[in-house]
């Protein structure tokens, strides 16, 4: 059994754990003898208010989290707090000294910092958040990137970015194939109508 777990927390931003949750959970469809385990986890198992309202209840509380393979952190307004709260940054320290990957979506990136999982390592987050990233130290920080592996350690940019990510992830925990079988799956083909600025 491969066991992914995504934190939760009252401000974090929906497609963040969304957008990897739809390429786990496809890929547990698509392949159930994979034995692949996507759940949610948050400090008491109750249910969190996410960044723009949307109320989730999570799998299981803290206390209630197998060892895991995976662990992903968000990102969001919410991350201000977690980051300096102390069951986080344990919970995260624990489960992220067991797990086969650490990973990050937009700001979640401070998450991992804060637990000191992400020490003397290569990472990215949201682009109006990378000062802020590099200004903390012990870390070096891209920009105009999507998403950095350094060791075990995966970061994604802002929002949509995890997408991507976890879909690269699924080629390395499994084989590249397949994750372009679930990149299908989900009709993930990015076309936005109109050109950002930078």
């Amino acid at each position: 059994m491969t066991r992914i777990g995504i934190v939760l927390f009252d401000g974090a931003e929906e497609l963040d754990y969304a957008g990897p949750w739809e390429v786990f959970a496809a890929a547990a469809y698509l392949r159930p003898e994979l034995d692949i385990d996507v759940r949610t986890y948050s400090k008491d198992g109750n249910p969190i208010r996410s960044a723009k309202g949307l109320r989730v209840i999570p799998h299981a509380s803290f206390a209630d989290a197998p060892r895991l393979d995976v662990v992903l952190a968000p990102g969001g307004d919410g991350r201000k707090r977690e980051m300096n709260d102390a069951r986080m940054l344990s919970w995260l320290r624990e489960k992220g000294a067991e797990a086969k990957w650490n990973t990050s979506v937009c700001t979640g990136a401070f998450l991992l910092h804060a637990a000191g999982l992400s020490t003397g390592r290569r990472m990215t987050t949201h682009w109006s958040a990378v000062e802020e990233l590099r200004a903390r130290g012990d870390v070096t920080v891209l920009d105009g990137v999507r998403y950095v592996r350094d060791g075990n350690v995966v970061s994604a940019a802002g929002v949509s970015a995890g997408i991507d990510m976890s879909l690269w992830l699924v080629g390395q925990l499994w084989d590249p194939a397949f994750a372009r079988q679930v990149q299908r799956y989900i009709q993930y083909e990015p076309a936005p109508p109109y050109a950002a600025e930078a």
